[in-house]
């Protein structure tokens, strides 16, 4: 099964985990950037992103190439902002729905207090399926780094390897 990671991180926790994810399963990747960057400095950051996330805004992205044709399941990563998903992944969903269409889907947030599954929740209805295969939840990777939380990774990776 061949496997596209789609991502949007802010303050690199999901980078993170996106890299290692990437070095165990040798998947492809796909960073979203929008074309205005959002703050990532002070309360700020908590009030932009959170009214952004809230109101269900879809940012532009930079440009990008990607064939989803040749893929059959895209796994989803992001920060939880405000229990949902970012907005560079609403923008990415809705730009590409018909392609989405037929795929089998995961996903993994990062997150330092809490809101993660009521996102995925929000996320899988976006989409329009069910349920993920798999999904996953890491607190602060980068930011907080320690051998457990790379472990967590690490398993999320396999069993991603395992849905082959």
């Amino acid at each position: 099964m061949r496997s596209l990671i789609v991502y949007y991180s802010l303050e690199g926790n999901t980078e993170y985990a996106v890299n290692r994810i990437k070095e165990k399963t040798g998947f492809d990747e796909l960073r979203l950037v929008p074309k205005k960057a959002y703050k990532d400095k002070g309360f700020s950051k908590f009030v932009w992103g959170g009214k952004s996330a809230l109101m269900g805004e879809k940012p532009k992205l930079e440009n990008y190439e990607v064939d989803l044709a040749s893929y059959d399941r895209i796994i989803f990563g992001f920060p939880v902002w405000a229990a949902t998903f970012t907005p560079p992944i609403r923008t990415f969903i809705c730009d590409n729905m018909e392609l989405l269409k037929g795929k089998k889907f995961a996903a993994f947030a990062c997150q330092s207090g809490n809101g993660a599954e009521k996102a995925f929740e929000k996320l899988a209805n976006y989409i329009g399926i069910d349920a993920f295969e798999t999904t996953a939840i890491f607190f602060d990777p980068k930011m907080r780094p320690d051998g457990q939380k790379d472990a967590e990774i690490d398993d999320f990776a396999e069993k991603l390897l395992g849905d082959k």
